[in-house]
């Protein structure tokens, strides 16, 4: 396993959006671990494949419950309204008030390729949107209501 460089906001890959992916290979297992590893070291409860240089639809959450593997992941269903500040690994030492539903439910497939679905309120819901808006090409940046707000490291308690 390995840490991996995370890219920074105006890097284009982050606005690109990302390959389906139709098997796990060796490399792709590899990126998971990198992606779990790499999102621990830098305090982050979510990453995408993207925001390490990746175009795949793969993306990992874990909000303290345990790590959760996204691959291919859709959003099937969203309900309520949530307003809170939001941060992200490639945006580091900012954060911005953002609205996103405070329930969803996706499908995905696991790490072998193993359908399921997870619903999740709050935060998980807000880290599940805000990994797979970036699979599609978006950085929250793009939602922020109002200006980015600097953030120090002790303040900063959501980096998505």
């Amino acid at each position: 396993m390995a840490i991996r460089q995370i890219r920074l906001e105006g890097d284009e890959i982050l606005n690109k959006k990302c390959r389906v992916v139709k098997e796990i290979t060796p490399r792709l297992e590899e990126l998971i671990e990198d992606m779990l590893e790499t999102m621990h070291d830098a305090d982050g409860v979510g990453l995408a494949a993207p925001q390490v240089g990746v175009l795949r639809r793969i993306a990992v959450v874990d909000v303290g419950e345990g790590p959760i593997i996204l691959v291919n992941p859709e959003v099937i269903e969203t309900s309520g309204e949530q307003r809170g500040q939001e941060g992200c690994l490639s945006v580091p030492g900012k954060v911005g008030i953002v609205t996103r539903p405070n329930h969803v439910k996706v499908k995905a497939f696991n790490e072998k390729m193993e359908e399921f679905e997870i619903e999740g309120e709050e935060l998980l819901a807000r880290a599940l949107l805000h990994e797979i808006d970036h699979l599609d090409g978006h950085v929250y940046t793009e939602i922020v209501e109002g200006d980015l707000m600097e953030v120090t490291y002790e303040e900063q308690d959501e980096n998505i």
